[in-house]
């Protein structure tokens, strides 16, 4: 057995995949240091199962994954697959290569596999320890391993010995067999006194079985007598309803022939009806026509007035023009204006220069009265500066008078702590008192506290649902308003056009007045018929004037806003003229008198004043109606009419324009937003009144939620102050003793202050002194102030002219400005008076040419009037006889429903007869299923089943015998379908009720009964015997593993024996032959254990008597321990040894000898060794060079030695 191959992938250095193929014999790898050789160590041990982190020289396992470089990056799993050479059967698994491979991923998982086949760490660690590679890992020599052998403990040392041996697997083992025992210590206790607590339990339980049982034929007799009383009633009400099925059927036939009688007269019935709804058309038809004719006769009549009426009215003349007004006049009045107009314009220039003369003159002024008042400040501050010693001396005085006044408020002070000390004394006394009282009053008072806590709590609890059911409100308010307002807000988007309107709207020039949605308000119900009747008006924008028209469209034009349409207010009005407009709207009014549910259109929108002309001109000539049929009558009458229906159909007598319902309008939308707004502003009242009375309930409720906190602190108050008025009393003393001392504390003080307020007073009276004789010295003058005096009122006499030149200039500026605007009005007065004159002398044309209109309309109105009486009277003719007609179909209809009636009366009983028959038989049958359920429910009985062994025919068998034989059940008789064969007798109710309340009796006797105290104890005996049993099986399995054990101790101190005695003999062999002349031994620490004895080392080089190891040199230890080892090696030899740099701390010499026993090893394991020295590499079979690149990855090369020429 010898390693075969190493492949190795994203471990450490090895970033790419490398492969390293071994011999039988010596493998040096070489390099320079950091390339990487130990890593290939590294990778050994870590695919044979090494879990040590720092064995492999990291700080956690994902440590070994390649981290990357600044020219790679890191790496997300480390793989390394071991192939070893299995000829020999080394290894015990029927493969002559077994490869392990060991997978470790960045996010923490690991896989591990042998041959492919995914296996557990312990499955590899098994598989090697076998052959002598345990966890230990004693075949691998890595750098520091030296070390650790020299440092080892003994245990540790017996350890290395034991693993090569083969001793670790059955240590494990026996280990893993003590653990179970332990388990099963614990085990074997909990089932001993599981076995005795279960053994304590069955004799009560085995009492509450005998009761069950009794139970159990109890509960059979009353099971039995009521599914028997159960069955009888069952068996009795489907009899019941057989019999009345019987009776269903000679009532159903005379329903059959009612019903045969009652379809004829329908028949006829509907005959007649069908004769009279075809009959109706013609006779309305009739009406109509009568209808129509009549009202157009009407309508002639009143056309013939009007035209009478307006001929007159258009033959009267004009009114004269006022001579006051005429336009010449008015022109020269404005000439004379103009000229008015330049003169003052001369005297407000005159005004202006003299303004500015008294500005400067002011200016000069004020400048003067500035410059002496400065001089007139310095004087007065260089007297100030005189005075200032007297005023020094005056300030001592005054200090030294507040110092005697402030000893004198010092000794009153005092005065009045020394009686307030005195009111301390006497207050306490009376604070005792008063103490004795108040606890004697707080304690009487508890009562009337509680009482008012529970008060002010019913209170609150009233209160609170009130403010519950008031939130409700105001929720549903709160609610119905967001919806409200997200409706009026969806209307108002639909109102949001983006054309050349809502650009306009936003613009807002001059001239634009609104959008005819928002100025127009439609009665409601009429929204669509106006907007149809207004078309693109309706969604226009109103403006002033024609010219503001077309700044409108211009600007629309400028910016690209889309189209627009606008209605001129005063240019409607013009372009009509006020008789048309007022002959239309007369026509309209006409036309829709005459016609059912018409009404004139301009009547049903009401707009502003400005507007209102324009929306006359609009809707004249328009009548809405309810339906096509109308408007058809209504255009018969007039022709000249617009009918408007009120889903929005246009009819006139040369277009018609409807359909189906389209896109609302904006009026429809503005009247859908105004509706919108007065439900949310409803909504948002009552929102607002539940909040204020919920706020006043809450305001209400803090108040009593603070009443209930203060009742309650005054409780606790109360308890506070009982426990507190001892503490007090107890003060008081001690207060009493204090303000006796205060009190003569105060009479020393005192003394004192009277000395300080004597000398102080004799101070005073000194610089009084003083002061009054600096009093005594003559006062200096003060400066003169009548200069200033008059330089200020010269100063304020500028300030005067220049005002009144100021006012002047204003009153010049008023009169200019009234003049140039009575100018301005003359003019445009004498432009109106013109173009009203011509207006005039046109509307004189066109009145006299409405008057030939109206003569000649008038004339034809009377000649049509004869023609429309003549076709009256045919239509009265022909409505007299549809109406004759009908009422000789009616008295043949009245007689045909009387009968119909009359069967239907018959009907109705018969059909409730048998409603109330079947409701009886539902009745039972419901009862039968109620029964049914009963059996299924309560019995578990289906009712074939019940019927068949329960029913009235059936025999009543005997109550079963209470037998606590378990066996009886065997030796019951049986017949063929095994079901047991019983005496029994006949079925009678009476019996079965008794039956039934005696057990239901007996039940009730034997009280409380636990139904499943049977199974309880069979089940509880049976876990009893089961345990029982369990248990000495425990105790055999317990007394066949410490048998197992003992076996297992004497096989591991047979082996380790033999394995010790080996090893310590190749140890003085090995040593004596690395250290000639010298001396190594291994020493059994505990030489009668053998089992547990450690191993000690021994070694004494030639010419020193020391053996301890730390008192030998590095090299000396380190070719110590690697005697240690190779006698392991050669005692216990394993198929391979890995090396790495055991040779670096040796000499020349002593690498030799130890090169000789590489050489001796190679004979029967194979080496792999990490090495830097030539004479290794010389003895190599094959080389591996490992380097590192530039990129941070090892980078591998091979070369085999040719032995052929050496000897």
């Amino acid at each position: 057995m010898h390693l075969k191959s190493l492949s190795v992938r994203g471990f450490k250095s090895f970033a790419s995949a490398t492969t390293f193929e071994f011999e039988p014999g010596i493998t040096a790898v070489v390099g320079p240091n950091g390339s990487g050789k130990s890593n290939v160590v590294d990778a050994l041990s870590w695919v044979m199962g090494e879990q040590g982190v720092k064995t492999l020289r990291g700080g956690k396992m994902e440590d070994v994954i390649f981290a990357g470089t600044s020219g790679r990056p890191p790496l997300g799993r480390a793989q390394v697959t071991l192939t070893i050479d299995n000829a020999d059967g080394a290894l015990p698994i029927e493969y002559a290569e077994v490869t392990i491979s060991r997978t470790l991923f960045r996010a923490g998982g690991s896989e591990y596999a042998i041959n492919g086949n995914s296996c557990r760490l312990l499955d590899i660690q098994e598989l090697l320890s076998d052959s002598g590679l345990g966890k230990e890992m004693h075949v691998i020599v890595g750098q520091g391993q030296l070390d650790k052998v020299l440092h080892a403990t003994p245990e540790d040392r017996r350890g290395f010995i034991e693993e090569a041996a083969g001793i670790l697997k059955h240590r494990r083992r026996k280990e893993k067999t003590l653990r179970k025992l332990d388990a099963m210590g614990a085990n074997l206790a909990r089932l001993t006194d599981l076995t005795g607590e279960i053994r304590r339990q069955l004799t009560p339980l085995g009492k509450q079985a005998a009761v069950a049982r009794r139970a159990q034929s109890v509960q059979f007799d009353v099971r039995d007598a009521r599914a028997r009383l159960l069955a009888d009633d069952i068996v009795t009400l489907s009899s019941a309803v057989a019999r009345d099925e019987a009776a269903e059927a000679a009532l159903k036939q005379r329903r059959e022939a009612v019903e045969q009688q009652l379809q004829a007269g329908r028949t006829r019935q509907a005959e007649l009806e069908q004769a009279a709804a075809a009959a109706t058309p013609l006779l309305n038809a009739a009406r109509d026509n009568w209808y129509q004719l009549v009202a157009t006769r009407d309508q002639l009549k009143a056309l013939g007035v009007l035209a009478a009426e307006r001929q007159r009215h258009l033959g009267a003349p004009d009114a004269a023009p006022d001579p006051s007004r005429d336009p010449d006049r008015l022109a020269e009045q404005a000439a004379r204006l103009r000229a008015e107009e330049g003169e003052l314009e001369l005297a407000l220039e005159e005004r202006r220069y003299g303004l500015e003369t008294a500005m400067e003159i002011k200016e000069d002024a004020e400048a003067a009265v500035r410059s002496e008042e400065q001089r007139v400040r310095e004087q007065l501050r260089a007297t100030a500066d005189r005075r200032e010693g007297l005023a020094r001396v005056a300030g001592k005085v005054a200090s030294a008078r507040s110092r005697v006044e402030s000893a004198e408020a010092e000794i009153g002070r005092l005065h009045q702590s020394k009686a307030a000390g005195a009111d301390r004394h006497s207050a306490a006394a009376q604070e005792f008192a008063a103490l004795e009282s108040e606890q004697a009053s707080v304690a009487a008072g508890e009562a009337q506290l509680d009482a008012d806590h529970e008060l002010a709590a019913d209170a609150l609890a009233v209160l609170d649902a009130k403010i519950s059911t008031l939130g409700a409100e105001q929720l549903a308010a709160e609610r119905e308003h967001d919806s409200l307002t997200a409706r009026r807000d969806a209307l108002a988007v639909g109102l949001l056009r983006k054309d050349g309107s809502a650009h306009l709207l936003e613009a807002r020039p001059d001239g634009v007045l609104a959008s005819m949605a928002t100025l127009l308000q439609v009665v409601p119900s009429h929204e669509t018929a106006i907007a149809a009747a207004l078309d693109a008006a309706a969604e226009g924008v109103a403006v002033a004037d024609l010219a503001a028209a077309m700044r409108a469209v211009e600007l629309v034009k400028k910016n690209d806003g889309g189209r627009v349409t606008l209605v001129v207010a005063d240019a409607v009005a013009r372009a009509f003229g006020d008789d048309a407009v007022v002959a239309r709207r007369a026509a309209a009014e006409v036309a829709a008198g005459a016609v059912a549910g018409a009404v004139v259109g301009r009547s049903q929108v009401h707009a502003p004043e400005e507007l209102s002309a324009a929306l006359d001109a609009l809707l004249a000539g328009v009548v809405l109606v309810p339906d096509l049929d109308a408007a058809q009558q209504l255009l018969a009458l007039d022709a000249q009419l617009t009918a408007v229906t009120a889903q929005g159909d246009v009819i006139t007598a040369l277009f018609v324009k409807g359909g189906s319902a389209t896109a609302p309008s904006l009026l429809e939308l503005q009247a859908a937003v105004d509706e919108t707004e007065t439900a949310l502003r409803a909504a948002t009242l009552r929102g607002e009144q539940a909040r204020f009375a919920v706020a006043g309930l809450r305001e209400r409720r803090s108040e009593l939620a603070a009443a209930e906190a203060a009742a309650k602190a005054e409780r606790q108050k109360a308890k506070a102050r009982q426990a507190a008025a001892a503490v007090q009393l107890g003060a008081l003393g001690a207060t009493l003793q204090s303000a006796a001392g205060e009190s003569e504390r105060h009479a020393q003080t005192m003394a004192v202050a009277q000395e300080n307020l004597l000398r102080e007073q004799a101070a005073l009276q000194e610089i009084a002194a003083r002061l009054a004789t600096a009093q005594e010295a003559p006062a200096e003058t003060e400066p003169s102030m009548e200069e200033r005096d008059a330089l200020a009122a010269a100063a304020v006499a500028a300030r005067t002219v220049e005002m009144e030149t100021r006012l002047q200039l204003r009153s010049t500026e008023e009169s200019l400005t009234t003049v140039r605007n009575r100018a301005a009005a003359l003019e445009r007065a004498a432009a109106t008076e013109r173009t009203a004159r011509e207006q005039a002398a046109r509307r004189a044309n066109r009145r006299l040419f409405q008057a030939k209109k109206a003569a000649a309309v008038s004339q034809a109105t009377g000649h049509i009037l004869v023609f429309v009486a003549e076709s009256i009277q045919r239509a009265e003719r022909v409505r007299d006889e549809a109406e004759e007609q009908r009422a000789t179909r009616e008295v043949e209809l009245m007689a045909v429903r009387s009968v119909t009636v009359e069967s239907e009366k018959e009907l109705a009983r018969l059909t409730d007869t048998v409603h109330k028959d079947e409701l009886s038989r539902a009745a039972q049958r419901s009862r039968i299923e109620v029964l049914e359920n009963k059996s299924i429910e309560e019995l578990g009985l289906s009712v074939d089943h019940l019927l068949r062994e329960y029913g009235p025919e059936t025999l009543v068998p005997p109550s079963p015998a209470v037998s606590n034989d378990k066996w009886a059940a065997l030796r019951m008789v049986v017949d063929d379908d095994g079901q047991e064969i019983r005496e029994g007798t006949p079925y009678v109710r009476e019996e079965q009720e008794k039956r039934l309340k005696q057990a239901e009796r007996d039940l009730t006797a034997l009280g409380k009964v636990n139904p499943l105290a049977l199974e309880e104890f069979a089940a509880l005996e049976e876990r009893h015997q089961f345990l029982s049993s369990q248990l000495e099986d425990l105790k055999a399995s317990r007394k066949d593993l410490l048998d197992i054990i003992k076996e297992v101790d004497q096989r591991v101190e047979e082996v380790f024996t033999a394995a010790y005695a080996d090893t310590a003999a190749q140890f003085e062999l090995v040593f004596g032959r690395l250290f000639p002349g010298g001396e190594g031994r291994l020493v059994l620490t505990d030489p009668e254990n053998m089992l547990t004895t450690g191993i000690e080392i021994e070694a004494r080089p030639a010419g020193k008597r020391i053996k301890r190891l730390s008192l030998l040199s590095g090299g000396e230890r380190s070719l110590t321990a690697v005697a240690l080892l190779v006698a392991i090696f050669k005692a216990r030899p394993s198929p391979f040894y890995v090396m790495d740099e055991v040779e670096a701390a040796l000499d020349d010499t002593n690498l030799g000898r130890l090169i000789t026993l590489f050489q001796e090893l190679q004979e029967t394991s194979q080496l792999i060794i990490i090495t830097h020295q030539k004479r290794t590499m010389d003895v190599a079979d094959a080389l591996y060079g490992v380097s590192m690149r530039g990129d941070g990855v090892s980078a591998v090369i091979s070369q085999r030695m040719d032995r052929s020429d050496v000897p």
